[in-house]
């Protein structure tokens, strides 16, 4: 059976959860394999190994991280090279899609972006038209190196053997071109990240301004939950655009969406349409995303929302 690697994305010591899905995904191809690039440790091997990789590739080095993409992509290929495999599979981010279009340049092969889901013989699944057609497309040259959308897939644990392969990677002059010069921490509020949370609570135009997510960032904490935003919300500046959810933000699939003051545009839907249960406040009662939800709620979220807020608090209690 012929490799599937993944590449893996991790920060400080933890593999994000789009690694496991896509190893689960590569699972259903081939043999698992991950690839893991930067500051790696055992206990990151080890589990890679518990998601199910048969195989980790290494290529260990702060050079890495000093470096943007290139010297990543030159990582990869090595392991590309080493192993032989059928097929690359990348997170659809911003660091993961480039990494993949350059690999797809060096080796001559072919690309797909933001799928969904990939079938037998590497046939990718992408969702278009605001998620209302869904494409099959494949590679016809190279190797197939698709870029698979966060939570598209569902992580289902599965121990791989695990056995370490450690790359040797030359890294070139050229890759060294672009250098990292400063770093800034995001400033956190103590919430799960967007695309990894469990509970998810957005806010849309119907939020009226930028201190009207005081409502939504209330509840998200009360519940334990990461903050989402509309683009129309985002695009007005009352909230950052890395939490927009949607067809040009982030997809999130949590167990419970609560959508308020949003109309429910596809742009919006196409980003949140997997959520297990999908809960949504808007005053009308037209609005579109009221034929997704499992629970809706007519009425002005500045009301409701503080309610909800503080009976969820007073249960927790």
């Amino acid at each position: 059976m012929a490799e599937v690697l993944v590449l893996v994305e991790h920060a400080s010591g933890d593999v994000k959860k789009v690694t496991f899905e896509l190893l689960t995904l590569a699972r259903s191809l081939g043999e698992p394999s991950a690839v893991v690039i930067g500051d790696v440790t055992d206990d990151l091997v080890a589990s890679l190994a518990d998601g199910g990789a048969d195989t980790v590739y290494v290529a260990s080095g702060s050079e890495y991280g000093d470096h943007v993409v290139a010297p990543k992509v030159t990582a990869l290929q090595a392991a590309l090279a080493a192993s032989g495999a059928a097929g690359v599979l990348v997170p659809a981010t911003a660091e993961g899609k480039e990494i993949a279009a350059r690999l797809a340049v060096r080796t001559g092969s072919g690309i797909i972006t933001d799928a969904v889901g990939v079938d037998a013989g590497f046939v990718a699944q992408q969702s278009v038209f605001g998620g209302s057609t869904l494409v099959h497309s494949a590679v016809s040259t190279g190797t197939p190196i698709i870029a698979v959308r966060p939570n598209s897939v569902a992580a289902e644990p599965s121990s791989g053997v695990g056995r370490r392969v450690d790359l040797d990677v030359t890294v070139t002059d050229t890759d060294r071109l672009t250098t990292v010069t400063e770093r800034v921490a995001q400033q956190k509020a103590g919430r799960p990240e967007l695309n990894e949370a469990a509970i998810v609570v957005s806010g849309g135009r119907g939020v009226g301004s930028p201190e009207g997510f005081a409502v939504i960032e209330s509840l998200a904490d009360s519940l334990g939950a990461a903050v989402g935003a509309s683009r129309a919300a985002t695009d007005a500046g009352w909230y950052p655009h890395q939490f927009q959810v949607g067809q040009t933000g982030k997809t999130v699939s949590p167990q419970l969406y609560i959508a308020n003051g949003i109309s429910g545009a596809i742009q919006h839907r196409a980003g949140m349409q997997t959520s297990k249960t999908i809960i949504a406040v808007n005053k009308d009662p037209e609005a579109p995303i009221f034929d997704l939800v499992d629970f809706g709620v007519v009425g002005d979220l500045h009301a409701i929302v503080p309610q909800l807020t503080e009976e969820v608090t007073r249960r927790r209690a």
